[in-house]
């Protein structure tokens, strides 16, 4: 809080310096998309009222699978700006789980449906039935941070007019400075600071399998340092196709200067980024409900330049 009362809202803030977006991503082999109508806690999982045999299924999925759960819910309703309390779900009535796996060549949802919640210790196992078609998740969990609501229920409403069968509404996924966040699932591409104006034309090109660098933060399954090095490939090469910019190697290597960086080759186009990583005090909080001035990582380019036709896939490495 300054002297003269609270923050500004944290996107629009964000959003006035320019803050990064690539390299943004949250981590996310695979997603667990469970409806659930609210209220939704602070910590969605348990804080929403689950079934606790059903909430440690979950986390133990979670943890397995390099997984992410996140609840959903059909956009439209009276709420408050500030307020993601929603009608209950009506008792005995099915609701519908997905199970989402969004590692490259691996693309793929399942379905099912579940009326008791302990019915979720077997869905995150269950083989379910495949999904056919995208699902588009826009965060709203106001109670998480404030912008999320704010900012994500117009895109919500927008993408929901224009073709209502594959969004929906999430809880908390991240960066919250950069809401509205759309999640474009099964690849996991998330977006960020997109309007509602904008919203209909980037989930068409995605159908058709294009992307839009502009608003993008990176693919959940990919290390930061990788989902950076595709944003740069893609402004600097033009390159739009969804499966574009495959990566095939990184390697950390030390910048001229000292610092810390990242040299990443990619494939589809053959390229090679070599990015400089920076920690970036930012002297104000990152997000609405934070009291503290925070610090972001940022990856700064420092070159693009064609390679000969690469071959393999990323190794594994913890970054």
């Amino acid at each position: 809080m300054t002297a003269a009362g609270p923050w500004p809202r944290c996107s629009f803030v964000a959003d006035a310096a320019h803050d990064p977006r690539e390299g943004t991503a949250p981590p996310a082999d695979r997603w667990f998309v469970v409806e659930h109508g609210g209220p939704w806690g602070r910590v969605p999982l348990s804080q929403s009222g689950i079934h606790p045999a059903a909430v440690a299924a979950i986390s133990a999925w979670v943890a397995t699978e390099a997984g992410r759960l996140v609840l959903v819910r059909r956009p439209g309703r009276a709420a408050g700006p500030t307020e993601d309390v929603v009608p209950g779900d009506t008792p005995g009535w099915p609701r519908r789980w997905f199970r989402v796996d969004s590692r490259p060549g691996h693309e793929s949802i399942r379905t099912g449906t579940f009326v008791d919640e302990a019915e979720l210790v077997e869905a995150v196992h269950a083989p379910g039935v495949p999904y056919v078609g995208p699902l588009h998740l826009v965060c709203t969990h106001g109670r998480h941070d404030t912008c999320c609501a704010v900012r994500g229920r117009p895109l919500a409403a927008a993408l929901a007019a224009a073709d209502p069968a594959p969004v929906w509404e999430c809880s908390h996924i991240g960066g919250c400075r950069f809401a509205p966040a759309l999640v474009l699932l099964p690849h996991g591409y998330v977006l960020g600071g997109l309007t509602a104006q904008d919203a209909p034309a980037v989930v068409r090109d995605y159908a058709d399998g294009r992307l839009d660098p502009l608003w993008m933060r990176g693919r959940s399954s990919l290390p930061p340092a990788v989902q950076a090095a595709q944003h740069h490939a893609r402004m600097a090469t033009g390159a739009t196709g969804v499966d574009a910019l495959r990566p095939v190697d990184i390697v950390a290597e030390q910048q001229a200067d000292g610092s810390p960086g990242w040299r990443v080759e990619l494939a589809d186009p053959a390229c090679s980024v070599r990015l400089r990583e920076r920690r970036v005090e930012t002297g104000r909080p990152l997000t609405c409900a934070a009291t503290v001035p925070g610090w972001m990582r940022v990856f700064e380019l420092v070159e693009v330049r064609p390679t000969t036709t690469a071959h393999g896939a990323l190794r594994d490495m913890d970054t």
